[in-house]
């Protein structure tokens, strides 16, 4: 049954500034599914059950296949002591994220609409141009991620893999005509099956639970050693991605809160609480793939364990049968869920930029072509030793372009005549400029070390 979509009003409401907009009207992206899913229920945990799900969604990002490469080097090289990194990765992730929601909520933009509203018009097409190369460049190691999958659970050559993900672009079209609640059911499904399938490796690698628990807390050596700094900071460019915050100031708006002071208030607070549990369950997913490499790698010798393909041939011999075939299934689970949510992203970053509507499939078809044709490129000529030079690569490019999403996320949510009583309090905007220079400093020094051929 179709839902009646509500746009957005012209007029200044309670709570929502206009102000500080060059435009007091902007049309959602999503439109198909803007407001569509109902606030039922009065009680605490109805309305948190009703806000659950855009929270998952951007989770997939967090533990999507660019992830793992960073994890399992981690892992097998330094043992438990990346654990931290992390850590710290998903709390500047969960602050971020926060942000992009209220964001949403409070000013019926996303973050490409705010961007296309605030800045001049070359400022806001280079912001869309570097977004794409990112979106690109996520759904570059998906695409290879869920091809190297295929490949090792059903010997499918990695260049039809490549092309069999092209059809995920059908499926996110049919579940959205279903309901955006159907999307979402599919993606958490997803997610549980990656978090099932490490708790099944957990449990076959016996880690020493004093050993994992020191992990988390932050060492000195991190930054002291080079090659450990190095993988830290790849750690934290493939945790924190940039199209996640366009996503997530886009898909909260699927909820139909009320627009008022203290609907938004409501609607900030329980979108908080959402991505917060996603996010602790991404953090468990990555710190599982880390926490499996050391105790099954690092403390058998093999620490040159780095790439996707080794970790599976050396699971069976070092853990027994079934722990290839559940890594693998993770594996497929995690690159087909994240190319769900990136074709979502991409849809979201192109309305938004450029206030262009597109019909759904053709915008996916264009996503899925940039990321599948160089993939496909590769796959034949280099085969798995340059699908996995392309995975890092990948990596890198979001990072350099991780900054100019924060960057502009925090000014905006700091922005009185925006925001209105909803701004950053001047500690949160102090913690979030913090974290923003951190993430820039270190994704400078991550981009100098690749080009320096680390």
């Amino acid at each position: 049954m179709a839902t009646q979509l509500t746009p957005p009003t012209n007029v200044d409401e309670p709570g929502r500034p206009e102000k500080g907009w060059r435009k007091a009207r902007v049309t959602p992206s999503l439109a198909e599914v803007y407001r569509s899913v109902p606030l039922t229920g009065r009680t605490w945990w109805r309305k948190m059950l009703a806000f659950a799900g855009p929270g998952y969604l951007v989770a997939v990002g967090y533990m999507d296949p660019g992830n793992w490469a960073t994890d399992l080097a981690g892992g097998s090289q330094f043992g438990y002591t990346l654990l931290s990194v992390i850590l710290i990765s998903n709390l500047m992730a969960i602050l971020l994220q926060g942000l992009a929601s209220k964001l949403g909520i409070v000013t019926g933009r996303d973050l490409a609409q705010a961007c296309r509203d605030h800045y001049p018009a070359p400022v806001a097409y280079f912001l869309w141009v570097i977004c794409e190369l990112a979106i690109a460049a996520c759904d570059l190691a998906e695409v290879i991620g869920s091809a190297i999958a295929l490949n090792l659970l059903f010997h499918i050559p990695l260049a039809i893999g490549i092309g069999l993900t092209a059809l995920d672009v059908m499926v996110v079209l049919y579940l959205q005509n279903k309901g955006f609640r159907v999307l979402e059911a599919l993606v958490i499904t997803l997610v549980a099956t990656v978090g099932l399938c490490f708790l099944f490796e957990i449990v076959l690698s016996s880690p020493p639970f004093g050993a994992v628990m020191a992990g988390f807390i932050p060492r000195g050596q991190v930054i002291a050693n080079p090659a450990m700094l190095y993988v830290a900071v790849g750690i934290l460019g493939a945790t924190v991605m940039p199209h996640n915050l366009y996503l997530h100031s886009s898909i909260v708006q699927t909820r139909r809160y009320e627009e008022t002071a203290e609907g938004k208030h409501e609607a900030v607070r329980f979108a908080f609480i959402d991505s917060t549990l996603a996010l602790t369950f991404a953090l468990f997913i990555n710190a599982a793939i880390l926490i499996v490499a050391a105790a099954t790698f690092h403390s058998s010798g093999h620490t040159g364990v780095a790439e996707i393909q080794d970790a599976f041939k050396l699971l069976t011999p070092l853990l027994g049968a079934g722990a290839s075939t559940m890594f693998a299934l993770a594996l497929l689970a995690s690159g087909q869920n994240s190319t769900l949510t990136g074709t979502l992203a991409g849809q979201i970053v192109m309305e938004g930029f450029l206030s262009i509507r597109l019909r759904p499939w053709v915008r996916r078809l264009i996503t899925r072509g940039i990321a599948i044709v160089p993939a496909a490129v590769v796959a034949v000529m280099y085969g798995e030793s340059g699908t996995a030079r392309l995975l890092i690569l990948s990596q890198v490019i979001l990072s350099m372009q991780l900054s100019f999403a924060v960057f502009p996320l925090v000014a905006f949510t700091s922005d009185k005549a925006k925001m209105g009583e909803f701004a950053n309090a001047t500690w949160l905007k102090t913690v979030a400029y913090v974290v923003a220079i951190v993430i820039l400093v270190l994704n400078l020094w991550l981009v100098v070390q690749f080009f320096r051929g680390h």
